[in-house]
């Protein structure tokens, strides 16, 4: 439908507004879910986040769980090992450094694989600008960072990667948000164990299950469910751009939320890591569409 149709008449500011309401809700349900972690524990918190995200989305989906193969179940496991694995990690990065620093280092793992997938030269200058922002961040040694929330960050990057990559194949496998239903019990049931050793009848608590289910709503469910919106009248390159600004808007929900100011270095970091998420992006739309010309 062209934009200026009566049903398009937001044009293309709609889907944009929606990914990055997408992406405001995901950073202020994380910012939210570091200050639930003194209540709850970093597994605490996780646990409560995919449970009631689980539920939700069983509820709403309702997915059929006869006539898969045994290589979809497969690809829905490994999906939501990866979710639990990406969240897991990640929280217990923003446990011990800022947001905004921990989202810059986390975005790196889908920033390399862009990178790895397009295979070209210009990449190179992209994870160069990409590792000069992270040298920066780091202090030149991550002397301004806690190493462990660093590393942490880190390996959530990868697991995010993976994410990505097992998202794409469990959207093929499955009817609309089926697979991702499912993923999202599988994580949730893998947490669940950790939850409690750690955080036990804290789980129960009125207020802590209250603020978990605002972390599963903020973070979860309504990001999702913008994200798939937008996904259906937006190019998946100009999604991943606005993806992008992810650390950005890290950065801001935690000085809104929490109070985590960044120095001048920590600021011209992230903005670096920013500029290469772009660029891969960019770079790799430009290959495609070149190959896509007639000879």
């Amino acid at each position: 439908m062209p934009d200026g149709a009566p049903g398009g008449r937001f044009g293309a500011l709609g889907p944009v507004g929606l990914v990055l309401a997408g992406g405001i809700s995901v950073q202020f349900g994380a910012a939210l879910a570091v200050s639930l972690m003194p209540r709850a524990g970093a597994l605490g918190v996780v646990t409560l986040r995919l449970a009631v995200a689980a539920v939700v989305m069983l509820l709403v989906c309702r997915p059929r769980l006869r006539g898969h193969s045994r290589a979809d179940w497969g690809t829905v496991v490994v999906f939501g090992i990866a979710m639990a694995g990406m969240n897991g990690l990640f929280y217990q990065a923003v446990d011990r450094i800022p947001l905004g620093p921990a989202v810059t280092l986390e975005v790196l793992g889908p920033l390399a694989l862009s990178v790895f997938a397009s295979r070209r030269a210009m990449n190179l200058v992209w994870a160069a600008l990409a590792l000069a922002g992270v040298f920066l961040l780091g202090g030149g040694g991550f002397d301004g960072l806690d190493p462990a929330g660093a590393a942490f960050a880190l390996a959530a990057g990868a697991m995010w990667a993976a994410y990505i990559v097992f998202s794409a194949r469990t959207g093929r496998r499955f009817p609309q948000a089926d697979g991702l239903a499912l993923a999202m019990a599988v994580g949730a049931l893998l947490f669940l164990p950790l939850g409690i050793v750690e955080s036990g009848s804290k789980l129960i608590d009125p207020v802590t299950l209250t603020l978990g289910a605002g972390v599963a709503l903020l973070s979860s469910v309504l990001p999702y469910t913008l994200e798939l919106l937008a996904l259906r009248r937006l190019p998946a390159p100009t999604f991943a751009i606005l993806m992008s600004l992810e650390p950005a808007i890290a950065a801001a929900a935690g000085f809104l939320i929490l109070d985590q100011a960044l120095t001048a270095t920590q600021s011209a970091a992230i903005a670096l890591v920013i500029a290469a998420s772009m660029g891969a992006v960019r770079t790799q739309v430009g290959r495609r569409r070149a190959k896509a010309l007639p000879e």
